[in-house]
């Protein structure tokens, strides 16, 4: 939920992180771009030269992608064990899956499913896991929260940004282990009012990044919990499982060409020791994304996580660009001091345009309504998966392009690092199968090295709904050749706000490491506010 950094000044904030964790700093920025770019809610058509060289005009043709399990996670009129859930907009999708459970957030709400989709807890803050904690991880409730199952440890990984300033002089609490408080059931189907916000920004203070990790594959049971003090605004983080360390980017305002990217110290966080956050400095970078391991299989002994970006600068009005930026994170929690963050290298790849022009401008149209739908098109969506194969890794990366019918596509790629470490584009494409915008992505890729992909999709004629589609291996490069799926078709256009999303979130499930969970917004007929649908899908090889 992109939010602009407040306070004193930047220079002031640097010298708390300079306290607070290592830091490696490039040539400075000014603080603020925002007057070279377009005015706000300005739509940018048209596609750059060459991207048309890799749309996909055509569906799939091919039956692959199984449906095996859909139903309604949070949003209007969902009603849990803990009564109605209570929503903000965006929905800021989420989704974990276990061995028995799947986990859901939306914004500031989660909550706990069986996989047959019979909820077992929640509706309820997300900060209800940290109930006696203490501290704004306790005190403060914010958006923007992210779940994450860690497949090598069978544990459940919460992450919840605190948006605003703690007074000066706190110390961060933790850790702190305790079993989740389960209240009593309700059937009550009234909205509860979301709790009053905190008093004034401290002029001085920082802001938090709080940690919960379970201490078993039940996300009913006991967490480990940590807040660590971040003096940088630590909004849109997209947390990801290394062997080494969960790896957290966040973005430190909408008027800076800046991000902030942090590892803290897994192993220990696994048993409830203190723990460590390091943290780095990104000026002059788009929306970074961490590679999200998936699967049991390790990297090589060493390897340093991959941070990746699109190119361009929505605040510079630079919309079009032919590179991702690749960064190669290595901590070393031994001699934190060494700890590095080398790059950006360049990755060439079909020229693209951001759809709309980036993020915040009314972009997609919908049936009957005046008000468009945001794109979230300057960035790379979550998740950058991770996968490891016997003689190379894949990663996977997606984000929303113009197209050359006048609509929106998903970009896709797919990129090989070798086992000595290098990256190189393996193949890519984009949807631009008929006039529906496709847009919001989040992919995945299972064990058979099969790639699936969910998205919303919508257009003038077609209310915004949920899509999934995928390859095989087997398929020609840069196609996506099963056919499309429908997870939710929707059924009413969203009035209250151009906000669609944010993003939306896949999840594989650790049993077979090859089932794709997916989830993403609707709305019903006569709704106000978004639904989310959550399924499940199954590609050739997954049985």
């Amino acid at each position: 939920m992109p939010r602009t950094l407040k306070g004193p000044s930047r220079a002031y904030a640097r010298l708390l992180l300079g306290l607070a964790c290592t830091i490696e700093m490039a040539a400075g920025l000014p603080p603020s771009l925002a007057a070279q770019a377009p005015p706000p809610g300005t739509t940018v058509a048209g596609v750059p030269s060459g991207s048309a060289a890799v749309e996909q005009r055509a569906h799939g043709t091919q039956v692959g992608v199984r449906l095996v399990r859909r139903f309604d996670g949070l949003g209007e009129g969902f009603v849990g064990p803990h009564g109605a859930v209570t929503l903000r907009n965006p929905s800021d999708n989420s989704l974990a899956v276990g061995p028995a459970h799947v986990v859901q957030t939306v914004n500031s709400q989660w909550a706990v499913f069986r996989k047959n989709g019979t909820p077992l807890y929640g509706p309820l803050p997300t900060n209800a896991v940290f109930a006696g904690f203490g501290g704004p991880c306790e005190t403060m409730l914010s958006g923007d929260a992210v779940v994450r199952y860690d497949q090598l440890a069978d544990r459940w990984l919460l992450v919840l940004p605190i948006f605003r300033r703690v007074p000066a002089g706190h110390t961060a609490t933790g850790p702190r282990t305790a079993t989740l408080r389960i209240p009593a059931a309700t059937a009550d189907r009234t909205e509860r009012p979301l709790p009053p916000r905190p008093a004034a920004d401290s002029a001085t203070g920082g802001y938090a990044m709080c940690y919960a990790v379970s201490t078993t594959s039940n996300p009913l049971g006991a967490w480990h919990r940590y807040e660590f003090s971040r003096p940088l605004f630590p909004d849109y983080p997209r947390p990801a499982v290394w062997p080494d360390g969960y790896y957290v980017p966040t973005s430190t305002g909408d008027e800076v060409i800046e991000k902030h990217v942090c590892v803290a110290e897994r192993s220990r966080m696994l048993r409830g020791q203190s723990a460590r956050e390091v943290c780095r400095i990104v000026p002059d970078v788009n929306f970074l994304n961490t590679a999200d391991l998936d699967g049991r299989r390790l990297p090589p002994a060493g390897t340093p996580n991959l941070v990746l970006a699109a190119g361009g600068s929505q605040l510079r009005g630079v919309v079009d660009s032919d590179e991702l930026q690749l960064w190669r994170f290595a901590v070393d929690w031994r001699d934190t001091s060494r700890t590095t963050l080398r790059g950006p290298e360049r990755i060439a790849v079909a020229p693209y345009r951001y759809l709309c022009g980036g993020q915040l401008t009314s972009c997609v149209p919908q049936p009957g309504a005046d008000r468009r739908l945001d794109a979230q098109g300057d960035k790379l969506m979550p998740r950058l998966v991770y996968r490891q194969f016997a003689r190379h890794a894949a990663l996977v990366a997606t984000h929303s392009v113009n197209t050359t019918s006048g609509a929106g596509g998903v970009r896709w790629y797919e990129l090989r690092a070798s086992l000595q470490g290098a990256v190189s584009l393996k193949q890519q494409g984009t949807t631009a199968f008929d006039s529906l915008y496709r847009w919001l992505p989040s992919a995945a890729m299972d064990r058979f090295g099969n790639i699936g992909i969910g998205y919303s999709a919508g257009d003038a004629h077609t209310f915004a709904g949920q899509r999934f589609v995928g390859r095989s291996p087997s398929h020609a490069p840069g196609t996506l050749g099963f056919r499309e799926v429908t997870l939710a078709t929707g059924e009413a256009s969203q009035t209250n706000t151009l906000r669609w999303e944010d993003y939306s979130q896949t999840a594989i499930d650790p049993v077979d490491d090859c089932t794709i969970w997916y989830v993403g917004d609707y709305l019903r007929v006569g709704a106000a506010n978004y639904s989310t649908r959550i399924g499940a899908f199954r590609l050739p090889g997954c049985r």
